[in-house]
């Protein structure tokens, strides 16, 4: 007989504590033993889920970077980049995106998202030289890529996630990433 809650449950709970807790108190006046308090876990519980408070709000995202990043080299960088997004629901992130300000998280956001975006640019770029593309024109594209994604799905969330698709916005914002990448898909000379 098991005891306790279910992984996927308390992994939720103490989510939903946090983004309470963050929106209550603030993000810097919230501990992980304030969060596991209001979850019903002990905080020795709280690291079987999450090694910060901050992986509590990107680890829906972060678990899907390190699937592209498993996969390098990427057969088709772009629809890598396009199926990371793929059935991300409202979660955490979108809710301190949305609510940044009250929750005191800004600065974490920022910092946190600029690594987010360096670690699929550097899967779409590593992917893209591998395939052939001159090496300037395959780190511009991967951060371009990587710049769409992020974008999207901040503009996502503010819009109210949920309302439709993160797909809509991020579909969009690939179109313009993909003007980076050369028109047959080969090395361009010049951007070596």
């Amino acid at each position: 007989m098991t005891t306790g809650r279910p992984r996927a449950s308390s992994r939720e709970v103490l989510s939903e504590a946090a983004c309470e807790l963050f929106l209550e108190r603030g993000y810097h006046a919230t501990s992980v033993t304030d969060i596991a308090g209001r979850a019903g876990v002990s905080r020795s519980s709280f690291f079987n889920y999450f090694e910060s408070k901050e992986a509590i709000l990107w680890s829906s995202l972060d678990e899907r970077i390190e699937r592209l990043r498993a996969q390098v080299p990427l057969a088709d960088p772009v629809r890598g980049v396009a199926e990371l997004c793929s059935g991300l629901t409202p979660d955490s992130l979108a809710l301190a995106l949305v609510h940044a300000e009250a929750m005191g998280v800004e600065d974490e956001l920022e910092r946190a998202a600029a690594v987010r975006q360096a670690r699929i640019a550097q899967a779409v770029d590593v992917s893209l030289q591998r395939a052939g593309v001159a090496p300037v024109r395959a780190a511009v594209a991967g951060a371009a890529h990587a710049a769409a994604v992020m974008i999207a799905i901040e503009r996502w969330a503010r819009g109210g996630p949920g309302r439709r698709p993160l797909s809509d916005e991020l579909d969009g914002a690939l179109r313009v990433a993909a003007v980076t990448l050369p028109a047959d898909g080969g090395t361009a000379r010049g951007l070596d």
